[in-house]
């Protein structure tokens, strides 16, 4: 649901206090985030979300409020900067939060930058009672943004397999949450494996693959309303369908009967399919380029599963991996300068980056068994899942490599995959 938003007045000078995100080392900016006032309850809830996301970024490092020395009772009112500089709080935020005669929530906030002694922002948002969390991981978007220069990433959610039961009689139900585990609702009852959720690029809905009649058929969702549609019925085997960026298209790897698994992509309005690939070898994992004019994939056409870039029409099919060990999952940035991957190397799994050449590769995380990266839509985090004490999980890793996130979930999770930002 849409929230509404009203800017409050901002001072246009250059504040002193920001994050450079494209330097290699970071070091996190320490806020002061208050609890916001009015609301009972909500308003240290609401305070306490943005705190988490903020810290969760790896980009802040929120100080602890037994710590701060003014207390805030009036949000809209510059704060004792001198207070907060003691504490070396660069910046701090305010807010409050209460109910409108409608019954919707009212929640505002401001940032203030404590050295230059003014405020850098101030928005205000109207919710209803099931958007709360909304509200805070929109705020919290709002001041990552005005502190980085870069869209936030905490208003979004991810789909995922939800995997429950005995480790031989496994049950995979098809789930969905926000990105930091809240919220957690179920899309399939599990009476029939489902596998590989994509989300649309444009849209909230997902493609994902279903077992339910015996044979993998891919499905289109409509995440809120629950309308499902039958994208294909191709014979043999189907694997790791994803959208086009337009969202017009769906492309995947087929296995047909005679042992070769092809890239095809299909139009989802005339359900016409082109073959992009023509390899006696295994091609898989497809994914697009953000502007849909390439498509990076996997294949084992040189002997071990590599990387390799094409046309989106399939042509100038080019190796762009050279490393040792076997490549997999590859999945192009949102922001298009990065490619991830899943790559097995001297008996490790690990999750890395490369450039759209090939060079520059880094590994930002290794482990017994983890595979699957998804990318925030910022392309600055990405999630994926690792084995671990009896099933797989959630974790997620910044570019730097050094900020890994274990995300909470009820039962065992596996192969996220992350939204747009929401509407």
């Amino acid at each position: 649901m849409a929230l509404g938003m009203t800017a409050m007045a901002t001072l246009p000078a250059r504040a002193l206090v920001e994050i450079n995100v494209n330097k290699g080392n970071v070091e996190p900016l320490p806020i002061a985030i208050t609890d916001f006032q009015g609301g009972d309850a909500l308003g240290a809830q609401i305070s306490q979300i943005v705190t988490a996301d903020l810290k969760r970024s790896g980009l802040f490092a929120p100080i602890d409020k037994s710590a701060f020395i003014e207390k805030i009772t009036n949000p809209d009112a510059a704060p004792r900067f001198d207070d907060w500089k003691v504490i070396n709080a660069q910046a701090v935020v305010t807010g409050s939060v209460s109910k409108e005669a409608d019954g919707r929530i009212r929640a505002q906030y401001r940032l203030w930058d404590t050295f230059a002694g003014q405020q850098m922002a101030g928005e205000q948002f109207f919710a209803n009672d099931a958007n709360q969390r909304r509200v805070a991981h929109i705020i919290a978007d709002a001041i990552y943004e005005r502190l980085t220069g870069e869209k936030g990433y905490f208003d979004t959610r991810v789909v995922f397999i939800d995997e429950s039961g005995a480790k031989n009689a496994r049950k995979k139900r098809l789930a969905i949450m926000d990105q930091d585990g809240a919220n957690i609702r179920y899309l399939s009852d599990g009476k029939a494996i489902v596998l590989t959720p994509r989300f649309s690029p444009n849209r909230q809905e997902i493609t994902y693959m279903s077992y339910e009649s015996g044979q993998p058929r891919v499905y289109l969702l409509q995440i809120e309303t629950g309308q499902r549609e039958l994208v294909g019925n191709f014979p043999g085997m189907t694997f790791a369908p994803r959208f086009s960026p337009d969202g017009q298209k769906v492309i995947m790897s087929l296995l047909r009967d005679d042992g070769n698994s092809n890239i095809f992509a299909m139009d989802l309005r005339s359900r016409s399919t082109t073959r992009l690939t023509n390899s006696t070898a295994i091609d898989t994992s497809p994914s697009y380029s953000p502007d849909g004019s390439k498509v990076v994939f996997t294949s084992d056409r040189g002997g071990r599963a590599q990387i390799y870039v094409m046309g989106a029409d399939g042509s100038g099919q080019t190796r762009i991996s050279f490393g040792d060990g076997v490549y997999s999952t590859p999945v192009w940035s949102p922001r298009g300068d990065l490619i991830a991957f899943t790559k097995q190397s001297g008996g490790e799994f690990q999750i890395g980056v490369m450039k759209t050449d090939g060079s520059g590769e880094r590994i930002l995380s290794s482990g017994f068994q983890q595979e699957g990266p998804t990318w925030a839509p910022n392309g600055r985090v990405l999630m994926f899942f690792r084995d671990s004490a009896g099933g797989p999980k959630l974790v997620s890793v910044d570019l730097t490599g050094r900020n890994e996130q274990s995300i909470p979930t009820a039962n065992f999770a596996s192969d996220p995959a992350w939204s747009p930002l929401l509407e």
